[in-house]
C-alpha cells in the first residue's frame, strides 16, 4: 500500500514522502495514528493544501520533545522484582513499567513512546529509549533489582549483583537492622538508667 508520510517515521521516511509500506503495518499503525494519509489524488492535494500548517505543528511538537528531553536526560529509576541467583526475573519489565516509573518523576509518557526490543527479564542497569518525537528521543536508565538497597548497590558497581553477592548484601542488610536494634535498645537503656539516677537524686534531696 503506498501512504503519505505526515511525520518522519524511523527507517521509512520523512514527512510528505510516499512510500510503499505493508497493508497491516498502515492499518495498525500508520493509518490509525495519524501519521500517514493513503496516497490518493485527493489527499496528495489535501495534504498539499495543508502542508505548511502540518509543518509548522510538527515543528511546535518538536520544540516541545525538545525542552522535555533537556530535562528528561540522565533520568533513572528503579523498579523492584522477584529474580533467581542467576538474575533472571520471575516475569519481566514492559514498557508500560517504563512509562510508569517515568510518569512518577514528573514525565507524561505513553507505553508507546517506550522503545524496547523485547521485555527486560534479568537483574541490573539497562538504557532504556524513549521517543519523544519522531525527531527526538533520550535515553534513561532502569536499575532493576531485587530490593532498593541492592539497587543502591547496582548504582554503585554499575551491574547486576549475582549469586553469592546477592545473599552477602542480604547478610550485611540483617547485620545493619540487628545493629540498629542494638543500638535502639542500648539508647533506652541509658535513658533508664538516666531517669533512675534523676529520680535517686530527688530522693536524697
Amino acid at each position: 500500500m503506498k501512504v503519505i508520510l505526515l511525520e518522519r517515521v524511523p527507517n521509512l521516511g520523512q514527512m510528505g514522502d510516499e512510500v510503499n509500506v505493508k497493508p497491516g503495518f498502515a492499518r495498525n499503525f500508520l493509518l490509525p495514528r495519524s501519521k500517514a494519509l493513503r496516497a490518493t489524488v485527493a489527499n496528495r492535494k489535501a495534504f498539499e493544501a495543508r502542508r505548511k500548517d502540518i509543518e509548522a505543528q510538527n515543528l511546535a511538537r518538536r520544540e516541545e520533545a525538545e525542552s522535555v528531553a533537556g530535562k528528561m536526560t540522565g533520568a533513572r529509576f528503579v523498579l523492584v522484582r522477584q529474580a533467581g541467583e542467576s538474575g533472571q526475573l520471575y516475569g519481566s519489565v514492559t514498557a508500560r513499567d517504563v512509562a510508569d516509573a517515568l510518569g512518577e518523576q514528573g514525565f507524561q509518557i505513553v507505553r508507546s513512546q517506550v522503545e524496547l526490543q523485547k521485555p527486560i527479564k534479568e537483574l541490573g542497569l539497562h538504557t532504556v529509549l524513549v521517543r519523544l518525537h519522531p525527531e527526538v528521543s533520550v535515553d534513561v536508565t532502569a536499575n532493576v533489582a531485587r530490593s532498593e538497597t541492592e539497587a543502591e548497590q547496582q548504582w554503585k558497581i554499575g551491574g547486576a549483583i549475582l549469586g553469592d553477592d546477592a545473599d552477602d548484601l542480604e547478610d550485611e542488610a540483617d547485620m545493619d537492622t540487628e545493629q540498629l536494634v542494638q543500638d535502639l535498645l542500648e539508647d533506652e537503656d541509658a535513658d533508664d538508667a538516666d531517669m533512675s539516677s534523676e529520680s535517686e537524686d530527688e530522693d536524697n534531696a
